[in-house]
């Protein structure tokens, strides 16, 4: 079953991880692509921030992929991996939800409703996948 969860992590934590990197070097294709938001969709503010945000987890993201490769092999070193990689895609996840809804709740301009759909979306699966690593690294440690 660790090997299976390994795979999901991997996959989902690419995506976030490479979706990051490609933002960060490549904003307006990433948008056309639906990774990013579209700079004039969104309030200059909301969209400054996920540029920063995009840098930020295109440096430190890597983190949970690591995990999710060494869960497939067994290696004893992935519940470290698991609860640093899953602690940063928790805040990541929480922090992006609370943002979007704290600021469409104001009215801010934060993306078409489709993108904003997908965008949370992808966070809570984000945010439940860390959950899940971080349980499963407790429980792999002995602290359950």
């Amino acid at each position: 079953m660790l090997t299976v969860w390994g795979f999901v992590v991997i996959a989902l934590s690419l995506l976030c991880w490479g979706g990051q990197v490609f933002s960060s070097f490549a904003p307006a294709a990433a948008a056309r692509l639906g990774l990013a938001d579209s700079e004039a969709e969104v309030d200059p503010v909301f969209w400054a921030d996920g540029r920063g945000e995009a840098q930020w987890d295109a440096i430190t993201l890597w983190v949970m992929v690591v995990a999710g490769a060494l869960m497939t092999i067994d290696h004893e070193a992935w519940p470290y991996f698991g609860l640093v990689g899953g602690g940063m895609y928790l805040y990541f996840a929480g922090r992006g939800i609370m943002t979007r809804v704290i600021m469409r709740t104001l009215g801010h301009r934060i993306g078409n409703r489709q993108s904003v759909a997908v965008g949370l979306a992808a966070l809570a699966a984000w945010g439940v996948m860390a959950g899940i690593t971080i349980v499963a690294a407790v429980v792999s440690l002995g602290g359950v």
